[in-house]
C-alpha cells in the first residue's frame, strides 16, 4: 500500500507502524495455524512476540515531532467518549447554548470519577463519516464554546471540579462561524476559565491545534498525553505559510517545539501522561485507568 510525501497511508494509519503490524499478523497467523492444525508454536509464536515488542520499542525511542502527531491523528486513537465509558460513572450529557444550537462538537456532562463528582468538557471529533459530519471534525463552532461557557459556569454554582479533554485541529474557521463570533467567544472562554474558583484539569488527549485547543484549555494543572501535540497551529498550517507547500509539514513540526516532551521543558505543560507502548490506540483499557489516576491526583 502506498503513502503520501509526509509518510501517511491510504487509511490514515503511519507509515513507521507498518513493520510492527506486519510482525503482528504474523503471529495472528501462527495462532490460527496452531488451533487449526493442533500443533504446538507456543515458541515460535512466543520468539515472533518478542522480536515485535524490541521492534516498538526501538521505532518508539527515536520519534520525530511530526510522528508523533501522526500519531495524535491516528484514526484508532481514543477519543473523549472512548475514555469517559472506561474511567467515568453517572455520565449525564448536557447540551445548549441557550443561544443558538448544541454543537456536537464539544460535548460537555456530569460525571464521577471514582466517587469524585466532575464537569467534564471535551471536543468530540466523532467516528465513522456520518458522526465525524456531524460533529465537524472536532473543529467547534461558537455555539461549542459558547455551551462549554455556560456548563462551567454551572460547575462553579455545584462547586465541583471541571476536566476538559482537548482534542481538535482548531476551531471551525468558516464564514458563519466568525459572523456568530468565533474569536470572541474563545476569547470570553479564556477569560470565564481564568476567574473560575473551582479545580481545573486540562489534559491534551489528541490533537491541540490553535485557538480552537486552548478555549477549553485553561486550567490549573495542564496535562498532556504522551503522543498528542499542543501548537499554535497545524504543522501543514506553518509549512504553507512559511515555504508555500503543505509537503514540508515535517519540517514544521520540528520548528514548532509542538511534543509533550518539548512543551514540559518549556512549562507550557506540567505533567506528561505516559501511553502504553506503542501508542493509546494499542490499548486503550491501559490509557484510560493511567489517565484517571493522573487526574484524580
Amino acid at each position: 500500500m502506498g503513502k503520501d510525501e509526509n509518510g501517511r497511508r491510504p487509511n490514515g494509519r503511519p507509515d513507521f507502524e507498518a513493520p510492527i503490524l506486519e510482525i503482528e499478523e504474523k503471529v495472528a497467523e501462527l495462532k490460527r495455524f496452531a488451533t487449526s492444525a493442533s500443533v504446538d508454536l507456543s515458541e515460535q509464536i512466543e520468539h515472533l512476540s518478542r522480536k515485535g515488542e524490541e521492534l516498538t520499542r526501538a521505532i518508539f525511542s527515536r520519534l520525530t515531532p511530526w510522528q508523533r502527531v501522526q500519531l495524535a491523528r491516528h484514526p484508532d486513537r481514543p477519543q473523549v467518549m472512548d475514555l469517559l465509558e472506561l474511567m467515568a460513572t453517572d455520565f449525564i450529557e448536557l447540551h445548549g447554548d441557550r443561544a443558538f444550537r448544541d454543537d456536537p462538537s464539544i460535548v460537555t456532562g456530569l460525571c464521577r470519577l471514582d466517587g469524585q463528582k466532575c464537569l467534564i468538557v471535551g471536543h468530540r471529533k466523532g467516528k465513522g463519516t456520518k458522526e465525524r459530519l456531524a460533529c465537524n471534525f472536532g473543529c467547534a463552532h461558537p455555539e461549542g464554546y459558547r455551551k462549554a461557557i455556560v456548563k462551567m459556569r454551572l460547575a462553579e454554582k455545584l462547586d465541583i471540579p471541571i476536566v476538559t479533554f482537548v482534542d481538535t485541529p482548531g476551531a471551525y474557521p468558516g464564514v458563519g462561524a466568525e459572523e456568530r463570533g468565533q474569536a470572541f467567544i474563545i476569547a470570553e472562554s479564556l477569560r470565564e476559565m481564568a476567574a473560575l474558583t473551582v479545580p481545573i484539569v486540562c489534559v491534551i488527549i489528541g490533537e491541540g491545534g490553535s485557538g480552537g485547543a486552548i478555549g477549553i484549555g485553561v486550567g490549573d494543572r495542564i496535562l498532556m498525553m504522551e503522543h498528542a501535540y499542543y501548537s499554535v497551529i497545524s504543522p501543514e498550517g506553518c509549512a504553507a505559510i512559511l515555504w508555500r507547500d503543505a509537503q514540508y509539514a515535517a519540517r514544521a513540526a520540528e520548528a514548532l517545539k509542538l511534543t509533550a516532551q518539548d512543551l514540559l521543558r518549556l512549562d507550557v505543560i506540567d505533567e506528561i501522561v505516559p501511553e502504553p507502548l506503542g501508542g493509546a490506540h494499542r490499548n486503550p483499557e491501559e490509557t484510560a485507568r493511567v489517565l484517571k489516576e493522573t487526574i484524580l491526583k
